[in-house]
C-alpha cells in the first residue's frame, strides 16, 4: 500500500508540474529540441557567415573552452573566464553549456557581462571613435557616442554590433522553465558552425572548422539526425574548390563518456551515440568537447579524442582550479592542449 501510495504522489507531481520530465530524468523546456533546432537552423542559414570572419595569419592561434557555469548573481568566474582570454589574444571563446541558472535576473546579469567585455574586446582590436561632445558627461559615459573600427577589414561597428567571439552551446540548465527564450534571446542559436580560414598553398585553401551541437535535453533529436545527415554543418562547396578542412572541433554539453562510476554516462539514446561516434569519425574530428558532469574526463575513442571538463561555476567549484581548457593550432595543423587555472573565489 506504502509503495503504491508513493508511486501516486509521484505521478500527481509529475502531471502538476510545470515541467514534463522524460524517462531519463532530463528536465524538458516547453520548447523541445526538435523545435529548437528548426529555429536555430533558420537563423544560422540566414547569419551564415556574415558576423565572423575569422583568418589567422600567423604561426599558432589559440581558442579557450569553459562550461557549465550556472551564473546567477555573481559574475566573478565568467568575467575571469573573457579576462583571460583577452590577455591571452585568444582568437574565441567556446562554452559548453549550462551558462547560467534560469532566472531572468541571472540572465540580465550575462547580458550585461558579455556585454562589458564585447565593450573591452571592441577597446583592445579595434580603434575607439568618440562622436559626442567631450564637455557632455553623459555622452562620456553612454555607448551610443561610440562606433568601433575594424581597419583591418575596413568595418565599422557600434556596440551592440561588435562581433564579440564568444561561441556557447545550450544545456539542460539553460532551458529549463522556459528558459530557451532568455537564452535565444542573447545568442540566437544552439546548432552553427563556422570556418577558421588558415593558409592558401599553391591552389589549395585550409580551414579548421567549428562545430556546436544541441544536446541540452541528452538526444540530438530527428531533425538535428537529418540536417547532420544532409550535410547542413558542412560546406560542401569548400572541398568542390579546393578548399579543405584540416581539424574540426565539437562542442557538445551532453557527455558521451562516464568520467567515473560516480559519474553520469551519456543520456543519448543508444542509436544516437552511435551516431555519434561514427559522425565524429566521418567529420575527422580533433576533439570533441563536453560539459555537464562537472567532472574532468579524457578519452580516446576511434582516433578522436574526447575532453569531458569540470564546472567552472564558483558554487560547484568553490576552490580555484583548472577549469578551463587552451588548445594551441600551429599553422601546420599540430595541436595541443593545456588545461588554464581559474583563481576567482566569492567574496
Amino acid at each position: 500500500m506504502k509503495k503504491m501510495i508513493l508511486l501516486a504522489a509521484i505521478a500527481a507531481l509529475m502531471l502538476t508540474s510545470c515541467e514534463k520530465v522524460s524517462p531519463i530524468g532530463v528536465l524538458v523546456a516547453g520548447t523541445g529540441v526538435e523545435d529548437r533546432v528548426k529555429m536555430s537552423n533558420i537563423y544560422f542559414q540566414q547569419q551564415k557567415g556574415e558576423n565572423y570572419h575569422f583568418s589567422v595569419d600567423a604561426d599558432e592561434y589559440t581558442f579557450l573552452v569553459g562550461a557549465d557555469s550556472h551564473m546567477t548573481t555573481d559574475a566573478g568566474r565568467m568575467e575571469e573566464m573573457f579576462q583571460i582570454g583577452l590577455d591571452n589574444n585568444d582568437l574565441l571563446y567556446a562554452h559548453l553549456g549550462d551558462i547560467a541558472d534560469t532566472k531572468a535576473e541571472y540572465y540580465v546579469n550575462l547580458e550585461n557581462t558579455v556585454r562589458k567585455y564585447r565593450k573591452k574586446y571592441a577597446q583592445k582590436y579595434y580603434d575607439e571613435i568618440y562622436l559626442g561632445d567631450d564637455d557632455n558627461d553623459y555622452q562620456l559615459n553612454s555607448d551610443d557616442y561610440y562606433l568601433y573600427e575594424d581597419t583591418v577589414n575596413n568595418q565599422l561597428y557600434d556596440i551592440e554590433s561588435v562581433p564579440f567571439p564568444f561561441f556557447p552551446v545550450v544545456g539542460n540548465h539553460d532551458i529549463t522553465h522556459n528558459g530557451w527564450a532568455l537564452w535565444s534571446n542573447i545568442f540566437h542559436s544552439s546548432f552553427y558552425s563556422f570556418y577558421v580560414y588558415i593558409a592558401t598553398e599553391g591552389n589549395n585553401s585550409y580551414y579548421d572548422h567549428f562545430i556546436f551541437l544541441d544536446t541540452a535535453n541528452g538526444t540530438l533529436g530527428q531533425e538535428q539526425v537529418d540536417l547532420i545527415e544532409a550535410g547542413v554543418l558542412e560546406d560542401k562547396w569548400f572541398e568542390e574548390n579546393g578548399i579543405y578542412t584540416r581539424n574540426t572541433f565539437v562542442f557538445s554539453h551532453t557527455n558521451i563518456f562516464r568520467p567515473s562510476s560516480l559519474q553520469f554516462a551519456s543520456t543519448f539514446p543508444r542509436e544516437e551515440t552511435l551516431f555519434l561516434l561514427n559522425q565524429f569519425v566521418k567529420w575527422n574530428a580533433t576533439i570533441v568537447f563536453c560539459g555537464h558532469v562537472h567532472k574532468w574526463d579524457e578519452q580516446e575513442v576511434g582516433g578522436v579524442h574526447y575532453l569531458t571538463l569540470d564546472s567552472m561555476s564558483e558554487r560547484n567549484s568553490p576552490e580555484p582550479g583548472d577549469y578551463l581548457v587552451r588548445v594551441h593550432v600551429k599553422r601546420d595543423g599540430s595541436i595541443t592542449w593545456e588545461r588554464v587555472h581559474m583563481n576567482y573565489t566569492v567574496k
